[in-house]
């Protein structure tokens, strides 16, 4: 498998963003923005994804582990690494996850929270994304959709949102992300397809999915065209320039004028990807 990666903060702020590839695992980690609010860690969201990165890349190593398995263990040991912190804040530095892996004849995929995996096949698209967190605290989301992006009111409405996020993330009334406790993996939605059926695939963030599910600018077909023919930095900048197009959020109302993007895209022979190997590849 063939995997090149690109990933871009949306401004001046780090990346919370992460992705990886190996010549068998594809992953996007997406943090949890904190809207300002306090976490109890002193490390903050960069370093987590950071380190919960490179933590399931080691633990998916061997390559017949189930992929909730893998990720449990990994959450456990970047618990390991700051035990000084307050790991049962509600605000505890947390991540969406991708996971793609190819193994003989099959490939797994693990999602948990809206950090969306596309496959390409014979008979179409298929996408794979875990959107519980979209069922939760609608009436604060519609809110926080009626004020221009980094007003005032804006980032209060934000803050609001992500307090009452936080009372339900990972609890069966909510949703699931990775954070402290490894029994988040348990919440992931998990499968495997066969390799037949997979003609190239790409994972992402929500950052650059929202090109095709919210700005509506491409299809995944394109999107997809795209990364196989111009790679995925270049599918970032095509992101920025629509984003630039309603820095105030008037035309598509969200959280950030620019959110932070990821994404790994996987082919499985030799092609014109191959140009864009400057982004990274493995």
């Amino acid at each position: 498998m063939y995997v090149s990666v690109a990933t871009e903060p949306g401004g001046s702020a780090p990346n919370e963003d992460w992705v990886g590839g190996t010549p068998s695992l594809a992953l996007v980690l997406d943090g949890l923005s904190t809207a300002g609010l306090g976490t109890g860690c002193r490390h903050g969201v960069p370093w987590y994804v950071a380190q919960l990165g490179s933590q399931l890349v080691a633990a998916l190593a061997t390559g017949d582990r189930p992929l909730a398995d893998g990720l449990a263990e990994a959450l456990e040991r970047v618990g390991r690494l700051h035990p000084e912190c307050d790991l049962q804040n509600p605000g505890t530095p947390s991540a969406t996850v991708a996971i793609l892996r190819e193994r003989p004849g099959h490939f797994d995929h693990l999602v948990l929270a809206d950090s969306p995996i596309v496959l390409e096949g014979a008979d179409g698209i298929t996408v794979l994304t875990d959107l519980r967190v979209d069922e939760v605290c609608q009436d604060l989301r519609a809110e926080t959709e009626q004020f221009a992006t980094g007003t005032p009111e804006h980032r209060a409405s934000v803050a609001r949102l992500v307090a009452a996020q936080r009372k339900i993330r990972n609890t069966p009334e909510g949703y699931w992300v990775a954070a402290a406790s490894p029994d988040a993996a348990s919440h992931a939605l998990t499968g495997t397809v066969a390799a037949a059926d997979v003609r190239s695939a790409a994972v992402m963030s929500d950052g650059v999915s929202r090109l095709v599910t919210e700005y509506q600018m491409a299809t995944w077909e394109g999107l997809l065209a795209q990364l196989r023919t111009s790679g995925p930095a270049a599918l970032i900048r095509s992101i920025r320039e629509v984003e630039a197009t309603d820095p105030h959020g008037q035309r598509w109302p969200r959280y950030k004028a620019g959110d932070d993007a990821a994404v790994a895209f996987c082919s499985f022979a030799q092609g014109p990807q191959d140009a864009a190997l400057p982004d990274g590849s493995a």
